[in-house]
């Protein structure tokens, strides 16, 4: 008679905040802001990036991306 042996498999997975890898300050419209605040929904960044927003990132450094995006979007005076 054989017996089977199962090895333990070691599973090291780090668990972190949704956006903490990605810590910047992105542009998106207000109205978006407002309703996934009220509804909790994720909303899109100029630059592409889907996420719900939960938190100020006031403190942060606005995403290079969104700012190359919003420059290009103004317009300028003739």
């Amino acid at each position: 008679m054989s017996t089977d042996t199962l090895e333990e498999v070691d599973l090291d997975v780090k668990v972190t905040d949704a956006g903490d890898h990605d810590l910047f300050a992105h542009y998106c419209r207000k109205a978006d802001i407002e309703r996934s605040m009220f509804e909790g929904i994720d909303i899109t960044a100029l630059c592409g990036k889907k996420w719900r927003p939960s938190r100020d990132f006031a403190a942060f450094p606005v995403c290079p991306d969104c700012k190359e995006i919003w420059e290009t979007m103004q317009v300028t005076p003739e």
